[in-house]
């Protein structure tokens, strides 16, 4: 055993009625929760955002492609997707799937009630994995290419306001090619809820074809392309190399440049994060160095003996340092420990729950992987014993002679 751990061992107990010993108890504390708050705020930004961001990218997919002369309303300007446009769109690597989606404004009109809508035409070809999860009733529409289905998928929201359910008729009112009023009857075939307000209020999915109809365009043509990345892409690079590829009269457009005001806000949580984690790093670090500071000045005799028999202030301070660490390491455990019960407790019961209609999601979501944990405590733990040689600078100036007569 080397001589600073057998001093250290004998001279610092937390179990003692002293001040250093209440003061080690304090700082035990003030570590545990700065970690146990470092954690929960990391996994629940981390879990908050991954998942709105999967819930818009489910919705809009990762990048789309419209006409460049796109005007301000829901309706598009048409483009065909011909065999060039096919073979430029194969050779950008990282696309997994393009889908043909077309947007046509409606109303909604029962006997009881109204409501404005937006149609979102979908083709046979279009993937329905993301709103399978989000199935509440009944089922995804079926389409083919060879007629026009009166299926509709309808959110949760339309379907409370407008009292519909599976099975159910309804009439949706468009302005047609010749500004004309035209009715088009619909059979609800499925009930899904993203929780994404903004969108369940205001989106209801048909088939491609009827708006094709309704808006006098070719069968072959639509108003956007849905384009979806493999798992490793980069969208950014992805929708740069399309910028190259795409024709002159085509623009390609990511899920965070047609909804800015959603991954804006998102942003703003890692500002929050960044901003706790660094309060709790400085509340506990100017706790754990005035508890050293209290120590010293406490065991101030015990440090003049010690220089008085010979030890030099490197061995001096490394006996403070190492009880110093361990009331660190002790803090730290007891805050992880704390902290990922309470990560995993939420993760598997979502015990906490959130307003969706306000927060997007039903209940506080949790993402914390094993290397974020690492990097949390490594680096908190090196910041703190940098701050610690700050208060084992003052053992330097304590004198034998004097200090040996100090109570």
């Amino acid at each position: 055993m080397s001589g600073p751990k057998f001093i250290a061992d004998r001279i610092f107990s937390l179990s003692k009625e002293n001040l250093s010993s209440t003061v080690m108890r304090l700082a035990v504390t003030s570590v545990a929760l700065a970690i146990i708050v470092m954690l929960i705020a990391w996994a629940v930004v981390v879990g908050f955002k991954n998942q709105i961001r999967d819930k818009v990218i489910g919705f809009v997919a990762p990048i789309h492609v419209q006409s460049l002369d796109k005007n301000e309303s829901v309706e598009e300007t048409p483009f065909v997707l011909d065999s060039l446009l096919i073979s430029r769109l194969n050779a950008v690597d990282g696309i997994s799937h393009y889908q043909q989606v077309a947007n046509k404004a409606g109303m909604i009109k029962t006997e009881e009630e109204i409501q404005g809508v937006v149609l979102k035409g979908v083709d046979e070809n279009y993937d329905w994995t993301y709103f399978n999860t989000c199935l509440v009733e009944g089922q995804t529409p079926k389409y083919t290419s060879e007629e026009r289905s009166t299926e509709v998928l309808v959110s949760k929201v339309i379907a409370n306001k407008m009292l519909l359910n599976v099975g159910d008729d309804v009439r949706v009112w468009f302005i047609d090619k010749d500004n004309q009023a035209r009715g088009r009857k619909f059979t609800v075939s499925g009930i899904f809820e993203t929780g994404l307000y903004e969108f369940d209020e205001r989106y209801v999915f048909a088939d491609l074809n009827q708006i094709r109809k309704l808006n006098g365009w070719e069968d072959n043509e639509a108003g956007l392309m849905e384009i979806a990345l493999t798992d490793n892409a980069n969208v950014d690079q992805v929708n740069e190399k399309l910028y190259y590829a795409l024709p002159s009269e085509l623009a390609s457009y990511t899920a965070r440049e047609s909804n800015p005001q959603i991954f804006d806000w998102l942003d703003l949580l890692d500002t929050n994060v960044w901003l706790i984690m660094a309060l709790m790093l400085l509340v506990a670090g100017i706790t754990v160095i005035s508890m050293l500071l209290i120590i010293i000045i406490e065991r101030t005799s015990t440090i003049g003996l010690l220089k008085a028999m010979g030890a030099s202030n490197k061995f001096v301070r490394e006996v403070f340092l190492r009880r110093s660490l361990r009331i660190l390491l002790i803090g730290m455990l007891i805050g992880n420990v704390i902290g990922l019960g309470f990560c995993l407790l939420q993760k598997y019961t979502g015990l906490i729950k959130l307003d969706a209609a306000t927060y997007y999601l039903s209940a506080v979501p949790i993402e914390l992987h094993l290397s974020t944990v690492v990097l949390i405590n490594l680096g908190t733990f090196l910041l703190w014993v940098l701050m610690l040689l700050i208060p084992t600078s003052v053992i330097n100036r304590i004198s034998p002679t004097k200090s040996i007569r100090f109570e």
